[in-house]
């Protein structure tokens, strides 16, 4: 696929989020309509998606929502006590990680991806903040299809934020969001759609930019 055959949308300026502790900027046109439901299309038939596993209290859970992690040859990556061995960058992928390094001013060398079904699907509170993440490198969080909420809520105060995350939008966040705040994608019974997420990530010791 020609990366020519989307046009970008262009992403309106955007205020922090956050109160304290690090910044979260929203964009929410990053992808027009049209482009949004074809690369939701797309990933969501040219992917190995599996179901997630996560080891809990010494038990192994499999989740109904699904995940693929990408990324150049030698970013693998644990998370919850389970390894993942990355997928190879599709021409899609490409094409949005390209735009997420321009909003962020920084190079990316891998990306998680989570389908969920419906608002029955969602994410507990947590913080992507892995050994094997770069501490210092921002994550962009895209979203295509279902509109669905997500919110921040402090480690300490328990201070929360709140927004929807609409079809074709970008969340960037910059440290040290992630050592203040856990982060969560809501369950609700609103949301009959599928969505697909999108964070882009630097696996320490690769190159990216300041």
């Amino acid at each position: 696929m020609q990366a020519k055959l989307f046009e970008l949308a262009p992403s309106s300026s955007s205020e922090n989020i956050l109160s304290k502790d690090g910044s979260a900027f929203y964009f929410p046109d990053m992808f027009d309509q049209k482009n949004s439901e074809q690369l939701f299309n797309r990933l969501a038939t040219s992917l190995d998606w599996k179901s997630d596993e996560l080891m809990m209290f010494g038990k192994k859970i499999i989740t109904q929502r699904k995940v693929a992690w990408i990324g150049d040859p030698d970013c693998s990556y644990t998370y919850s006590g389970v390894k993942k061995d990355p997928q190879a960058w599709t021409p899609e992928l490409l094409i949005i990680k390209n735009k997420a390094q321009a909003l962020s001013q920084w190079q990316f060398n891998s990306c998680l991806l989570n389908l969920y079904h419906s608002g029955d699907e969602g994410m507990g509170w947590h913080s992507d903040d892995e050994k094997e993440l770069d501490c210092a490198a921002p994550i962009v969080s895209i979203s295509l299809g279902e509109v669905r909420k997500f919110a921040f809520r402090h480690r300490h105060d328990k201070t929360v934020h709140s927004l929807m995350l609409e079809n074709g939008s970008a969340l960037v966040m910059h440290a040290p969001a992630q050592t203040y705040w856990h982060h969560s994608l809501l369950k609700t019974k609103r949301a009959a759609g599928a969505r697909i997420n999108l964070t882009f990530r630097v696996i320490k010791n690769k190159r990216h930019l300041p």
